[in-house]
């Protein structure tokens, strides 16, 4: 069974202000793992980027077990899932030591970087030899997110420099910052996000402004999204955990 496995050392500043790892850094290494197991199958940005083809991301699912954090070192567990018409899969496992911490899951997108135009996985995967694992981290598939109807502008950000990644648009990553930055500290203080998924609907480009809205659900979970104009670029789902 494939897998690839790295472990994380977590800097200061990839915590929050309670020493909790923040939702955008296990993203980052989340990331950082799925580029180098692509990177070592045959279908990594060097082999994909000549061809003038790119990866972008559609969603993630994380689910944590309890909050990790900024001294302990993280590994993280990754691996392709067979890939369908237009969505390629990624399943992870977190662990701290022998303890599994969190779970993940993720739908990437394989596009002509010269239009954006989507591509069938075909266009890698049918040239790419992989034995590809039939066990998942999660059984979660419940990617819709529903609208902010009725909800309250939180801020709004000016797309710059440092929110942008190799693809002139907001990276991933980046996002979950920009989402969770609907909620003041004092509203976060003794809680953490325990669950959270993202939807990425149309990249955000520099100088686009963006504006940010919440609510919170029935069932007491948060929902954000940003729009551009009345343009919607992003969902989130998050639930806070107590501490």
């Amino acid at each position: 069974m494939y897998l690839h496995s790295k472990d994380y050392g977590f800097r200061y500043a990839d915590a929050d202000f309670q020493d909790i790892i923040r939702p955008a850094s296990f993203l980052a290494v989340m990331q950082e793992s799925a580029c180098l197991s692509a990177d070592e199958l045959g279908f990594g940005y060097k082999n994909l980027q000549p061809k003038n083809i790119g990866f972008i991301l559609s969603n993630w699912y994380v689910e944590l077990y309890r909050p990790v954090a900024y001294n302990e070192t993280l590994t993280v567990h990754t691996w392709p899932v067979r890939p369908k018409h237009l969505i390629v899969m990624r399943d992870f496992e977190l662990f701290v030591g022998d303890e599994k911490v969190g779970v993940g899951t993720s739908r990437w997108c394989l596009v002509d970087l010269a239009t954006f135009s989507l591509l069938p996985s075909s266009a890698v995967f049918a040239d790419v030899d992989i034995r590809y694992n039939e066990f998942r981290s999660t059984d979660f598939n419940s990617w819709k997110i529903p609208r902010v109807e009725d909800g309250e502008s939180a801020y709004c950000k000016t797309v710059c420099y440092s929110d942008c990644d190799h693809y002139n648009h907001v990276n991933n990553t980046r996002y979950a910052d920009l989402l969770m930055d609907v909620f003041s500290l004092d509203e976060l203080k003794g809680k953490w996000a325990s669950k959270f998924r993202i939807s990425y609907i149309k990249q955000c480009k520099c100088g686009e402004k963006i504006t940010f809205f919440r609510r919170m659900s029935a069932d007491g979970e948060w929902v954000i999204e940003g729009r551009a104009g009345e343009e919607l670029r992003v969902q989130c789902n998050v639930v806070l955990s107590s501490v």
